[in-house]
């Protein structure tokens, strides 16, 4: 064990050796300089921005939390803010459908009540309309939550059949 401490502090001498403690500071003799007038001095006070990412995993452009509540607020404005055009399009698609067939069967609802009849199945489905309205808004929410999450998966993962009807999942890997 002394043999082991021993060859420890000798490895070390010469890196200890190297880096002599620094000297005290002195007091200074007058006040350091105040910076220009046009420097920035919050610049230390600021958050770090988020990197870029690289090309190996790039950075969402929006968090997880801010993709949800996008998607709450309306829904595909947060898979629209990750590049999810397609996918944000069919939810606020739906959305419209929901809402107009929502105002649809109300209309009717209140026709039937006119009337005094078909009162109850028009009540079932207006509310039918209205749980899909809100079926959507949760899921287009939870949708993009997961996006932003996985936003640097690569692409180009694919399920396929194999021959012998086997399935295997892969991914491709483009070289130069």
């Amino acid at each position: 064990m002394k043999g082991w401490v021993l060859a420890l502090a000798l490895a070390a001498a010469p890196l200890v050796a190297q880096n002599p403690p620094s000297p005290a500071p002195t007091p200074a003799a007058s006040p350091a300089p105040a910076p220009p007038a046009d420097t920035d001095t919050t610049a230390a006070a600021r958050p770090p921005r988020r990197s870029q990412g690289d090309s190996v995993r790039p950075v969402a452009p929006i968090t997880p939390t801010g993709a949800f509540l996008r998607s709450m607020v309306l829904p595909g404005w947060g898979q629209a803010r990750l590049q999810r055009n397609v996918t944000g399009g069919l939810f606020l698609l739906w959305e419209g459908v929901c809402v107009t067939m929502v105002w649809k069967a109300q209309w009717q609802l209140d026709y039937a009540r006119a009337r005094g009849k078909f009162v109850k199945s028009h009540t079932q489905e207006r509310e039918d309309w209205l749980a899909l309205l809100v079926f959507n808004h949760l899921f287009a929410a939870a949708e993009a939550y997961v996006s932003a999450n996985l936003y640097d998966f690569p692409r180009a993962l694919k399920a396929r059949a194999l021959p012998g009807g086997a399935t295997g999942v892969g991914f491709e890997v483009p070289i130069r």
